[in-house]
This record gives C-alpha cells, structure tokens and sequence, in this order.
C-alpha cells in the first residue's frame, strides 16, 4: 500500500496540535477479501474455501491470541450464515441451540474443566451430527490439549479435524501491520513499517498491540508516524 507518511485520514480532526484526542473503537474490516492469507494460516482458509463440502460435521480451528481465528470464523460464518455462540451460552442453554445449521463456538477451550459446560458441548456434538449441521470450534491449542474432564467428550473431540494457525513470518507480520494502520485510517511509509517488522515480537497479537499504542501516542502528540515517534513508544515499552 502507498500513500503519505504518517497521514490520517483528513476528516480525524484528532491529528491538529494541541487538540485533546477523542479515542474512539476503530472497526477492523472482516470481509473475507482482507483476510491475509500466508503459509501459516493456509490450511484454515483451505478449510473455509471447502465449504460447503466439509467432510465431517466438526471443526477446530486453532492458534495463538490474534492468530485471526475469529476474523476466519466472521468469513465462514458470512459464507454459511452460521450462528456464533458464546461458551457461556452452550453451559446454560445447550439444549436451545438449534444443530441443524451452522455454529461457531468462539473459545471452546473455556468450556473445559466444567462438568455442566462439558456435558452440554457434548450433547450439542452429537445432535449436531446427528441432524448434519456443522460446528466450527475455535480455540488457542488443539482439542487434543484442552483440559477435558468427561471421558466421552475427550475421545469424541480427539476425532474431528484440526485446522492450525502459526505464528506469521515477516513477510506477514508486514502485510498485518499495514492493515492494522489502516484499519486506523492511518497510512505509512514503508520505512516505518520496516523498522517495526524486525522489532517486534512475531505474533498477531503483539502487532495489535504495538499498532494501537503508536496510534494512541500519535493523537496525543498530534504528530504523524514517522520512526522517531515509533522509537519513542517502543522505549516506553521496554
């Protein structure tokens, strides 16, 4: 992406000096065509593009914080019509979840350890395979290493498939940090973003994090982003 160092978007009044900044929740864009595809994340976005055709009624889909699990299920949910069901939900309302459709199960992993969360996951498998609708469960490690009590859910879980997302490389990390700006309506020079790739840790979430800190300090400053304001808040971080 091209365009102006360090320039926001001119209708953020937030960037005029001596102006108390207004921090507002910016919108990440979920549309499936802003998904960064790479090679550790391949294998879950082949699963997506499978649909409808899914080989079995259940699937996980696992990385670390910020790997994009959720931003995916938004993609496969927007392609299925699936219905995205808190954990909490499956513990106290498991029997009312329609399974005839297609549902997401966001965080599965905190179901585990509780006896009523398990059964009601269980439950809600079987039916679900039982009526042929599909369930995509997201989680930070595969199902095989979730802290499963119930013997049953244990082995019913080690059986569906696992699509895993890594850690990104540079070329990724790259790539994200230019969305994520840009989410913010903030766009770079790719000097900026140079120096940030080779200086930060390589996960989704520490790009979140790195990005939002630099926004936050640009508006306070009124300044643009320009590498001494990105060593400045990377200091601060230290």
């Amino acid at each position: 992406m091209t365009a102006t160092k360090g320039s926001r978007d001119p209708t953020d009044h937030g960037s005029e000096a001596g102006q108390i900044p207004f921090f507002l929740p910016h919108r990440p864009s979920l549309g499936g065509e802003d998904f960064l595809v790479a090679p550790c994340n391949a294998e879950a976005v082949r699963w997506i593009d499978l649909w409808p055709e899914w080989p079995c009624p259940t699937l996980a889909v696992v990385g670390p914080v910020g790997s994009g699990k959720t931003h995916l299920a938004a993609v496969w949910a927007a392609a299925s019509g699936a219905h995205v069901i808190d954990p909490m939900v499956v513990r106290h309302e498991g029997h009312l979840i329609r399974d005839d459709g297609a549902l997401i199960i966001d965080n599965a992993h905190l179901l585990m350890g509780d006896d009523a969360c398990e059964q009601a996951l269980f439950h809600l498998l079987n039916r679900v395979n039982g009526a042929k609708g599909r369930l995509m469960l997201t989680g930070d490690v595969p199902p095989a290493r979730w802290p499963v009590v119930l013997s049953d859910l244990r082995s019913r879980l080690s059986t569906v498939p696992v699509a895993e997302i890594g850690l990104p490389d540079d070329g990724l990390i790259s790539a994200l940090l230019v969305k994520l700006f840009a989410d913010r309506q903030i766009y770079v020079g790719v000097d900026v973003i140079g120096f940030l790739t080779t200086r930060i840790e390589r996960s989704f979430a520490a790009a979140s994090d790195v990005v939002a800190a630099i926004d936050s300090r640009a508006l306070v400053l009124g300044r643009a982003v320009t590498i001494p304001l990105v060593r400045a808040v990377m200091a601060k971080r230290d």
